[in-house]
């Protein structure tokens, strides 16, 4: 699965050519050779007006009236701090609020609530000179058309603005194509947008076909790509040396590269992050009387056991020890437990398995896996449903108990 950046011009979508922008045109199926860029992020071409800068020709008293106006614009309108605003301030100064409130206007219309709006001004006050029609909601449609709904895009880039700044013709769309080379799907493409912006932002030449590669040379099955860079996509944009260290280092745990397991470590081994996490973990697993190997086959089973939150595991592994008096090793074989709601699945579950033995209709003998790791639907045909003569309060105690 060798992979290469296609073309811009592969992109079927032209939901944007509808409307030409002032001084140019949409060109994107144009040769490279006759194509202008016109979406290029620069202060020249996209915020003429209305801006002045700080100079030394600017009369002080016209200055400062300006600097007020957009302080208080920046309050007012866009809900900044004071101090906030004040700082913003620095990087732009306002003429009138013809060209901002075409912006916040363009915001508001596709969902951006007014905390979204404040916070995206606040990182990239500078957006609020681009030109709303032409520069801003080209983008906007286009991440749109590809499925991301309106609360997720509001949400993305008020997180990270930064999409906005870049190029739809040379940056968005061509690393959608590349995307879509990969993943097929336009809804792997929104998960992994979800996960991070930066999946558009990069130089995908640079490190992720390189790991892309890597793990193809090494015998990884493209749906574990998938998976890996749908879900977990900055694992596979980091570094390509250090991807190549980590993949390593899970084959010599033990990791089969044709098992998704292998992929999940990678994820779970990359970064300072998840590596503070995972040393983390193993610290309140041996807390818990687990051993070295109880924990390392713990993580061979589900790699994402390392990646618990502290409180997690001790809420459940305190269930299952002190109420359910299981031995606290006898978790490690069936890690994946450790990632059900206490509340929606586990204490339901075993309260109602707690009824059966002690009412003698089911033996002690019973495993974590099989309560826990069915649907809802088997599970109340198993174990409620079948046993609802006898005990026609065993829905009460269920229902009962999820609804606590």
């Amino acid at each position: 699965m060798a992979v290469a950046v296609p073309q811009a011009t592969s992109l079927t979508r032209l939901f944007f050519l509808t409307k030409p922008i002032p001084g140019g045109s949409f060109t994107t199926l144009l040769p490279k050779n006759h194509r202008k860029p016109i979406f290029v992020f620069s202060l020249q071409t996209q915020f003429s007006s209305p801006v002045t800068t700080l100079t030394s020709k600017t009369p002080k008293d016209e200055q400062q009236q300006k600097l007020s106006f957009t302080i208080n614009y920046l309050i007012d309108s866009c809900g900044l701090s004071p101090d906030s605003a004040t700082v913003a301030a620095r990087k732009l100064l306002l003429d009138s609020p013809e060209r901002p409130n075409t912006v916040l206007n363009l915001l508001r219309d596709h969902g951006f609530t007014t905390a979204q709006i404040s916070t995206l001004v606040k990182k990239r006050p500078v957006l609020l000179l681009a030109n709303a029609e032409s520069v801003l909601l080209p983008k906007l449609r286009f991440f749109l058309s590809i499925g991301v709904s309106k609360s997720l895009l509001a949400r993305t880039l008020a997180s990270d603005p930064t999409i906005l700044t870049r190029s739809l013709v040379n940056q968005l769309i061509p690393s959608y194509n590349f995307l879509k080379s990969v993943l097929d799907s336009d809804e792997k493409i929104v998960a992994a947008l979800r996960r991070t912006t930066w999946v558009f932002l990069e130089d995908h030449t640079k490190n992720l076909v390189p790991n892309i590669n890597y793990m193809t040379e090494t015998g990884v099955p493209e749906k574990c790509i998938k998976l890996l860079l749908t879900h977990f996509p900055e694992a596979v944009m980091q570094k390509s040396h250090e991807f190549q260290a980590i993949a390593k280092q899970a084959q010599e745990m033990g990791f089969n590269p044709q098992k998704s397991t292998f992929v999940l470590a990678i994820h779970a081994l990359s970064g300072k992050g998840n590596k503070s996490i995972w040393d983390k973990c193993f610290e309140v697993y041996q807390r818990w009387g687990w051993s070295e190997d109880d924990i390392m086959c713990a993580f061979k089973k589900h790699p994402h056991c390392m990646m618990l939150s502290e409180r997690k595991i001790n809420r459940t592994m305190e269930f299952f020890v002190n109420e359910m008096n299981l031995a606290p090793r006898s978790i490690a074989q069936c890690p994946v437990v450790l990632f059900f709601s206490l509340e929606k699945r586990i204490i339901p579950r075993c309260s109602v398995t707690k009824v059966l033995v002690s009412n003698g209709l089911v033996t002690e003998d019973w495993s974590l896996t099989s309560l826990l790791v069915p649907v809802e639907k088997v599970f109340l045909e198993k174990l409620v449903i079948k046993y609802e003569e006898e005990l026609p309060e065993l829905m009460d105690v269920y229902l009962g108990c999820t609804k606590l």
